[in-house]
């Protein structure tokens, strides 16, 4: 006598359901509890400026601030920002701080491709809002978990440095 046929195994989905304030606006949303930040961002909300490029916390490509703090998003998943604010570099283009950067970083050639810009300007904020950047030197470490293939970086720190007013 054959064996009789099992049923289909299905696959049982379960979805958290995460509340965070993204760029300001509260959010609300299903997702599945391996979702990663940066696919969350760019997929659900259309968000693209954070990149994905390492998947391993290397690159800062993927930078994004949660609670202000540089965070992988490559590497945080969605259920941890439960609760918090996440600020994409989309999101810090729309306050009034975003233009002084935006004219620091263009006037110093701190940006060519523009792959690394959106780690570099939301890794550039935290340093200036935390007072971490009061030399070339910190701003230096301050920005070394972002990598820039285009403008060897010499640009970049010098753009950070007018925004603290680093003096040489």
């Amino acid at each position: 006598m054959a064996p009789e046929a099992s049923a289909p195994r299905r696959r049982l989905v379960r979805f958290v359901i995460v509340e965070l304030r993204l760029n300001g606006r509260t959010v609300r949303d299903d997702v599945a509890p391996e979702r990663l930040l940066l696919d969350y961002l760019r997929e659900r909300h259309g968000l693209t400026g954070a990149k994905r490029s390492c998947d391993v916390q290397v690159c800062g490509t993927c930078t994004v601030l949660v609670d202000g703090l540089p965070v992988s998003s490559c590497c945080t998943l969605v259920a941890d920002v439960e609760g918090r604010q996440v600020l994409t570099v989309e999101g810090f283009a729309e306050l009034s701080e975003f233009e002084r950067f935006e004219r620091a970083f263009a006037d110093h050639a701190a940006l060519q491709c523009g792959f690394c810009t959106g780690g570099m300007l939301l890794t550039a904020k935290f340093l200036l809002d935390e007072d971490r950047a009061c030399t070339r030197e910190e701003i230096r470490r301050g920005l070394a978990g972002n990598l820039c293939r285009c403008t060897g970086y010499h640009a970049i720190v010098e753009a950070v440095a007018e925004l603290a007013d680093v003096s040489a």
